[in-house]
């Protein structure tokens, strides 16, 4: 298979019942699911035993840039693909900011509301 350029990268799951979906989605996949606080507000999916985890399951607040799934896609640049998806009728939902390992993420959302997530420097 050729490697196909801005694949998925990570996908997140922004719930308004985030125990409810994790209980759900690990239910049905089988997915490990691991909540990184005592809150509860946010949880790693992915083999453990990898040390990768795949996405994330995240309780939506009031203020949530958007609610339901987001697939984050890897880019070389950020900014300029950020930019690039407002020139082509995105609207921007969640500015860029850093994460651990050096990435930075953002969330647009495209022409029919869909959120699109990207994951690059």
């Amino acid at each position: 298979m050729a490697n196909v350029p801005h694949t998925a990268a990570w996908f997140d799951l922004s719930s308004p019942d985030a125990p409810r979906a994790r209980a759900f989605y690990g239910g049905l996949f089988g997915w490990p699911v691991h909540v990184l606080d005592g809150s509860g507000t946010y949880a790693l999916v992915g083999d453990d035993g990898a040390g990768q985890p795949t996405g994330g399951i995240g309780q939506a607040g009031p203020d949530a840039p958007y609610t339901g799934f987001a697939v984050y896609f890897r880019v070389d640049d950020l900014d300029a693909a950020l930019e690039r998806a407002v020139e082509l009728g995105g609207a921007r939902r969640l500015e860029p900011h850093p994460v651990p390992g050096g990435d930075r993420l953002a969330v647009f959302t495209d022409p029919d509301g869909n959120a699109v997530g990207l994951l690059g420097r």
